[in-house]
């Protein structure tokens, strides 16, 4: 019956989706909602999200801690050597994949930027500070913290002193000529300021370099770590007992979280004047997830990857709806170990990393985004650029943690890197939300392929594991009996001459334990 139920509800999560793209356009047709009503309409799927963020922090802490105790450092560390290695050559593969495609079927040639309408506002951002602050929330300050806030630095001008300087540089703000900029550094050169400030949202990255470090110190600590491998081990099932529930109440917020979506969308004729560009972004992300992707397990593994992809639909699903591969962590947890029997304690430590790192669709995105943006504004991009273009989009996807939309952030530090206007990130945020859950459902079956590859590559170490836990397991005291004997007499020795009484309670507990 498990099965059963299973495929009912990846049948029961597709049809939902459906039923919610038709009513959707139903009450954006016939019902004229005002902004409020939108907002009330779209709760039930608010709440889903709402969910689905609650369970991420257990789930990434519990998980994490107990993939990593579960094994030796030296088997964690070529675990995560394999991945880091997978991540990255997918990665690089994605963004070859966007760039040979924007530029054969160059998407931005008939248009110029003045044709399309911007929508939003750019953020600011500089690269240099992006990338230290991403390693500075690899180490946050405070724990607790990290798992409700980021730390972000913000640039902010130190008012010059020179009062004429000051207005001509506001005055020739969009045309600056060099000769200006050469008479004002004459004067006084602009010097900022940076300002730390928390944003909102988990910091996944300290957090998963913190329960890395964690869990490999209780590996390290043996019988006395046990208990909290045990308590993470222990979290971690309840966790996933609480997915299990969430999964019952998906179908309905997925309706509405798709019904609410259509419904905001302003103007439809955007998709029509960007439709060639988010024909290629679709058909790159197509081509890496049903070509590159299964093609690279499909070498590795040996083994039908579509059948592999089948397993994860409902992750994929899930992706596709609510478009954040953090949220869909708990999702993709539950289909790579129920339903394609990969091994709990791969699982446990490539996914959380997969689901911060493991951008391939984010990558190949924001590579044929800044090629469109570059097109548009009629510059034709030399090697030296594209190549920019590539480590730049490649770096970026690895820096946006698993928040929606932390794409157009990282899109912003493409382009500056390659001397594009930033603000014509407003030219493509239009689309951007729907694009981001196509890009979403290949980051996570990016993940998911990940695991299995993983797997087969690490199958002897796993085995060795396996081997030497089940000697332990059937005779504990085979190994250890001359050392527990001396043990027993130095303590007694030491509490003798510390005063104390002779306790046995000690070498009771310690029975025990190794026999459990």
């Amino acid at each position: 019956p498990s099965l059963y139920y299973k495929l009912l509800l990846i049948c029961v999560t597709f049809f939902m989706c459906l039923l919610g793209i038709g009513v959707g356009m139903l009450v954006r047709e016939y019902g004229k909602l005002s902004n409020l009503d939108k907002f009330y309409f779209s709760f039930p799927g608010e709440v889903l999200m709402r969910m689905l963020k609650l369970i991420i922090l257990p789930l990434i802490i519990s998980s994490m801690i107990t993939g990593v105790a579960a094994l030796d450092s030296s088997v964690s560390g070529k675990i995560g050597l394999r991945a880091v290695i997978y991540y990255f050559c997918t990665t690089v593969i994605a963004v070859i994949l966007g760039i040979v495609l924007v530029v054969t079927i160059k998407p931005g040639v008939p248009q110029t930027a003045n044709e399309i309408d911007r929508v939003g506002s750019t953020p600011e951002v500089s690269t240099v500070d992006a990338m230290l602050d991403l390693i500075r929330n690899m180490f946050p300050e405070n724990l607790v913290q990290a798992c409700f806030q980021q730390y972000k630095t913000k640039r902010e001008k130190v008012e010059a002193t020179t009062g004429v300087d000051k207005n001509s540089s506001t005055l020739t703000e969009e045309p600056v000529t060099t000769a200006t900029t050469a008479e004002a550094s004459e004067n006084k050169t602009q010097e900022y300021k940076i300002v730390g400030m928390y944003s909102d949202g988990i910091n996944v990255l300290g957090l998963i370099v913190f329960c890395l470090v964690f869990g490999m110190v209780i590996g390290k600590m043996g019988e006395k770590g046990q208990v909290l491998a045990d308590f993470f081990n222990a979290l971690n099932e309840a966790t996933m007992r609480i997915v299990q529930i969430i999964m019952w109440y998906m179908p309905i917020g997925i309706v509405f979280l798709i019904a609410g979506k259509i419904i905001e969308v302003e103007d439809w004729e955007i998709f029509r004047k960007l439709g060639l560009y988010m024909a290629t972004v679709l058909s790159g992300l197509a081509i890496h997830s049903t070509i590159v992707l299964p093609l690279i397990y499909l070498i590795i593994v040996r083994k039908n990857p579509f059948r592999f992809a089948m397993g994860m639909a409902q992750a994929l699903l899930t992706a596709l709806m609510i478009s954040s591969s953090s949220a869909t962590l708990p999702v993709t947890f539950r289909c790579a170990e129920e339903k394609n029997f990969i091994d709990k304690r791969i699982t446990r430590f490539v996914l959380p990393v997969g689901a911060t790192i493991n951008m391939d669709g984010t990558a190949l995105y924001e590579a044929v985004a800044a090629v469109f943006i570059a097109q548009l504004n009629d510059l034709e991009l030399d090697i030296g650029q594209i190549v920019t273009i590539s480590v730049t989009a490649t770096a970026a996807s690895i820096g946006a943690a698993g928040v929606p939309q932390a794409g157009l952030v990282t899109m912003v530090i493409v382009l500056s890197a390659v001397g594009l206007p930033a603000e014509d990130v407003t030219l493509i945020i239009a689309v951007d939300w729907l694009l981001d859950r196509f890009r979403t459902m290949v980051n996570v079956l990016g993940d998911a392929f990940g695991t299995g590859i993983v797997e087969k590559l690490s199958k002897k170490e796993l085995e060795q594991m396996d081997v030497t836990s089940e000697v332990n397991i059937v005779n504990p005291f085979a190994l250890e009996t001359t050392p527990l004997d001396n043990d027993e007499s130095e303590t007694k020795k030491s509490y003798i001459n510390g005063g104390f009484a002779v306790d046995k309670s000690d070498t009771i507990s310690f029975t025990q334990t190794s026999q459990f």
